[in-house]
């Protein structure tokens, strides 16, 4: 039901001109994002913004802003299995990382993470700063491989995707976790298959060989800045775009919607949070904007960090990881608990 103050902000803004009522719109939005009990709730701040992408680089190159550091070792108390084999399509071997907590009353769910890199670069072992974080809060985390382009084209990342959920399904009582309940985290690269992955149930999509039913349930996806439609005119022009989906637009415009997570999205989807920049350089704040915009019309359960005057990749700095890492694990609370309630 709209609330009366809302009644009143939405006759004002059909009142005003298009681009002021826009700013309402956002500035509506983003207090409804720290209304009580939700993620947000008591998060810290975060660090200030820049007005220009390239200062907030140098900000963390120069150190005036700490950057995240990749960890030395894995710490006592969680079990770690890297290179697990989880899929060998056409000979080439695609492997895994695992981390599970030591001790745990239940079997712990689980969080994939899934690296950037543009599709094209990139590796399992640059998310183990989160594995580790995640791990030691009691969750099991794992961190997986997929083939790379221009090499190999879309849709082989998203196959992969799905191959290792369902080796992690297939596998969790082997490994001590329970694989039938999944949070898919990303950043870039990393955020679109994440969406897609949870997103979509098309079978040119899906785990080649894997019976139906193989995939566990998606519970959230955590979405870092992530590509949503791959048909906007800056992302056909991208060409880590192209290199991805392996022709230009023009000569496949329904691969490019096939590979968009926001032509895949239904009312059944999981509950979804993003993290973006205002500034960010490659992908463009627009396109979580329309996300979110979608899982509002579609009343999926949605919560959106729209973050301002930040780049891409900014959860390298320390303040920003410290509130996304708060906001996560608030998210994880209501969808993932580590207590199965079923």
């Amino acid at each position: 039901m709209t609330s009366f103050a809302g009644n009143c902000l939405n006759r004002l803004i059909s009142l005003l001109p298009s681009g002021l009522a826009l700013a309402l719109l956002l500035l509506a939005a983003s207090c409804a994002s720290v209304r009580t009990g939700s993620p947000f709730a008591g998060a810290p701040p975060g660090a200030p913004g820049y007005t220009d992408y390239r200062d907030a680089i140098e900000a963390l190159s120069s150190g005036a802003v700490p950057r995240v550091q990749a960890p030395e070792s894995v710490p006592a108390g969680i079990d770690f299995y890297d290179d697990l084999t989880f899929s060998e399509p056409g000979g080439v071997t695609l492997t895994l990382d695992l981390y599970v907590p030591a001790e745990s009353s239940a079997p712990p769910p689980l969080m994939l993470f899934i690296h950037g890199g543009g599709w094209h670069q990139g590796k399992k072992e640059h998310t183990a700063y989160y594995n580790i974080y995640f791990a030691e809060r009691g969750y099991a985390t794992a961190s997986a491989a997929y083939r790379l382009s221009p090499e190999h084209t879309f849709p082989a990342a998203i196959q992969d995707v799905k191959c290792a959920m369902v080796w992690l399904k297939q596998h969790g009582p082997e490994y001590g976790f329970d694989g039938n309940r999944v949070v898919l985290i990303g950043g870039s690269a990393g955020g679109h298959l994440s969406l897609l992955a949870g997103y979509s149930q098309d079978p040119a999509l899906a785990c080649s060989n894997a019976p139906a039913g193989s995939e566990p349930e998606v519970r959230g996806i955590v979405n870092f800045y992530g590509v949503v439609d791959c048909t906007t005119p800056r992302a056909q022009a991208a060409y880590q775009v192209q290199d991805f989906i392996g022709q230009p637009y023009r000569e496949a415009p329904e691969r490019y919607a096939l590979a968009s997570p926001i032509h895949h999205l239904d009312a059944n989807d999981p509950p979804t949070l993003t993290f973006h920049g205002t500034i960010d350089e490659l992908v463009p704040i627009s396109q979580a904007d329309t996300l979110h915009a979608r899982l509002d019309e579609l009343s999926v359960p949605n919560y959106y960090d729209r973050v301002e005057g930040w780049h891409h990749s900014m959860d390298l700095a320390v303040p920003l990881s410290e509130r996304f890492c708060y906001v996560t694990e608030r998210f994880l609370e209501r969808y993932l608990p580590l207590e199965s309630n079923e």
